[in-house]
C-alpha cells in the first residue's frame, strides 16, 4: 500500500467550500503518480520510451464531503494486475480512517505512438505485485 497526503486547497471546491466531485480524481491520479516516483520511475522516462499510463476506467463512490483545509491520505494499493494494465484500490481518508472517497481505476500501459497496449514494463511489474 502507498498513502500520499493531500491538502484540500481552495481551488479544490466549489463556492461552499466542498470538493468539487471531478477533483477526487485529481487526488487519485497525485498519488499513483507520487508512487512511480517513489519506486524511481520517472514519467518523462517512460514518454521517452514510447510508454504512457493511461486511465481506462474509473469507478467512485463519494461517502462525505471533504472540505477547503482538510489535510486527508490517498491509499492506493494493486488489486489486479495484468501484462498491459493495472487496477488500482484507492481511499481518501482521514487520520482517523474515515472514508471521503474510495474508487477502483483501471489503468492501461500503451504505445504512445501506436495507441496500442504495450507490456508493462519489468522493473514497474515487481514493484506493483498485487498485494504489495
Amino acid at each position: 500500500m502507498f498513502r500520499w497526503p493531500i491538502s484540500v486547497y481552495y481551488e479544490d471546491t466549489d463556492a461552499s467550500g466542498v470538493v468539487y466531485h471531478s477533483n477526487y480524481l485529481n487526488f487519485f491520479e497525485r498519488a499513483r503518480t507520487e508512487w512511480l516516483k517513489a519506486i524511481g520511475v520517472k514519467q518523462t522516462a517512460l514518454l521517452a520510451d514510447d510508454l504512457a499510463f493511461v486511465v481506462k476506467k474509473a469507478e467512485l463512490n463519494f461517502c462525505r464531503a471533504a472540505r477547503f483545509e482538510q489535510n486527508l491520505i490517498v491509499e492506493t494499493v494493486v488489486i489486479d494486475l495484468k501484462k498491459a494494465s493495472l487496477m488500482f484500490e484507492q481511499k481518501l481518508i482521514d487520520e482517523q480512517g474515515v472514508i471521503y472517497c474510495e474508487a477502483k481505476v483501471l489503468v492501461a500501459c500503451i504505445s504512445l505512438s501506436r495507441m496500442r497496449p504495450r507490456a508493462i514494463p519489468q522493473n514497474i511489474v515487481q514493484e506493483f505485485k498485487v498485494g504489495s
